[in-house]
């Protein structure tokens, strides 16, 4: 037994060679103590990443044992036996609690803190069988008197309406008052016994020193699948010390996971979408490098540069975790992506983006991303024939009913009544514009340039939200 604890210690747990000679020494008095008390004895030690390990057992001579195998070796998960947990996370005895075995069978367990300089190095486990256990402690409440039955009872509509557990502790430390809910609540942790009548030291569930008492505590902790808020107030009168309230808050805390787990899966989505697109777009950037047709090419290039408009939304939603973002950090993407692609060293064209930031979600950011891409690539192509300086600016105006894209540029103009009705590009503003962003589009051209703008409604918060 004693090289097979120093293998499973060195192997599940962080215990020193003096924390394990103490281990081994209790082992060594196992199968006495489970002689003299007619039950299963344990030592479980604490894994380095949770729950705990088996490391000795000692099953009764006289009476038939809960368990047809040896469970040395076995994980206790804290679900599973949520009085181990409660002594290695309080350091306190824990009584009378239900315990579902590695065998899938069900005992009650009573557990003591194995210390060593202070520290849990594990834990003494009895458990008996659950029909014994009941047999024994049946009639134990049954002349447990309430000193408080002029005040309070269990048949009290205010004590028993409210979604708190409520439980008074006289002053020899007695639990003399509990009403239904915490009953309840102290059964779904996995004692079998009333509660009443127990001394509050063995049912406590936050860290108890018998001083912690003195004064007001407000606590949260995790007892098996439960999350519990525990507020423990002084009184002092009419023999009572103590009033502890308890909320199981489980159901909030399962909410905040499943909110962050939603989060984290989004976030991913919108990683790998950021990454499917800008795959496309490299593989879109390589075909145009190897063709020698300039129509081509520059059909590439725009395909391109809408593939990374796209992109831009979903980079910044795989890190925000929210199907929100900064409507001004994607159209500076877009205006970077268009510059690198459009402008070289010999054109002195100012790619200018001001204004407002919004706030938008990512339908809204990538109808306008969109867009703007277009708007700025027709200026950048068509705006200044000839020339190789201007200037193109895209302003975001934030407003109360709408808000407004500008783009505007200072080349040459053009005639509108010339725009081909079957350009791409247009279709695609137009699109957006009107059947996304449920906006309306307006161009105007002189010899001062041309200057695109359109607008999205706010009428609700599923459009827009702006940031303050």
């Amino acid at each position: 037994m004693q090289d097979v604890i120093k293998q499973l210690c060195e192997e599940y747990t962080d215990l020193s060679e003096d924390e394990m000679q103490v281990v081994r020494m209790m082992a060594g008095t196992l199968q006495p103590l489970a002689n003299l008390e007619a039950a299963d004895i344990f030592i479980d030690c604490p894994c380095k990443e949770g729950d705990a390990i088996v490391v000795a057992e000692a099953k009764p001579e006289e009476v038939p044992s809960s368990y047809k195998n040896s469970v040395v070796g076995m994980l206790a998960k804290a679900e599973n036996e949520p009085a181990v947990a409660r002594t290695f996370n309080l350091g306190i005895a824990t009584k009378y609690m239900k315990a579902r075995t590695q065998e899938d069978n069900y005992t009650i367990q009573s557990v003591e803190p194995i210390k060593y300089n202070s520290r849990v190095i594990g834990v003494l486990i009895r458990e008996k069988r659950i029909t014994e256990e009941t047999k024994e402690t049946e009639d134990r409440y049954a002349a447990v008197e309430i000193p408080l039955n002029h005040m309070i009872n269990e048949s009290e509509w205010l004590t028993e309406s409210i979604d708190e557990g409520l439980i008074l502790v006289d002053d020899s430390g007695v639990v003399t008052f509990r009403n239904m809910y915490a009953k309840e609540l102290f059964q779904s942790l996995g004692y079998v016994e009333d509660i009443l009548g127990q001394q509050y030291k063995n049912i406590c569930l936050n860290p108890y020193d018998g001083k912690s008492d003195l004064e007001e505590v407000l606590s949260e902790v995790r007892i098996s699948n439960h999350y519990l808020r525990i507020r423990q107030i002084k009184l002092e009168k009419e023999n009572i010390r103590l009033a502890v309230i308890i909320r199981d808050i489980t159901w909030n805390r399962e909410q905040e996971k499943n909110l962050v787990l939603k989060s984290v899966a989004i976030e991913e989505v919108h990683h790998r979408v950021k990454n499917n697109l800008q795959t496309i777009a490299s593989l879109l950037r390589m075909q145009a490098r190897r063709t020698e047709n300039e129509e081509t090419k520059h059909l590439l290039n725009e395909s391109i540069n809408r593939i990374l408009s796209i992109s831009a939304t979903h980079q910044l939603l795989a890190h925000s975790g929210k199907d929100e973002v900064e409507l001004k950090e994607v159209l500076h993407t877009v205006r970077n992506n268009l510059a690198q692609t459009y402008l070289t060293s010999a054109q002195k064209i100012n790619l200018k983006l001001e204004g407002d930031d919004l706030t938008v979600n990512s339908d809204i950011a990538t109808s306008v991303a969109l867009a703007v891409n277009e708007l700025v690539q027709n200026s950048i192509r068509y705006a200044f024939p000839g020339e190789k300086v201007g200037n193109v600016c895209i302003r975001i105006e934030r407003g109360k009913i709408y808000s407004t894209i500008t783009v505007k540029d200072d080349g040459a103009g053009f005639n509108i009544g010339n725009i081909k009705t079957g350009s791409l590009g247009l279709k695609i503003v137009e699109s957006m514009v009107e059947d996304k962003l449920h906006g309306k589009l307006k161009i105007r051209s002189g010899t001062h340039g041309t200057k695109a703008s359109f607008d999205f409604m706010n009428k609700s918060a599923d459009l827009i939200s702006f940031s303050k």
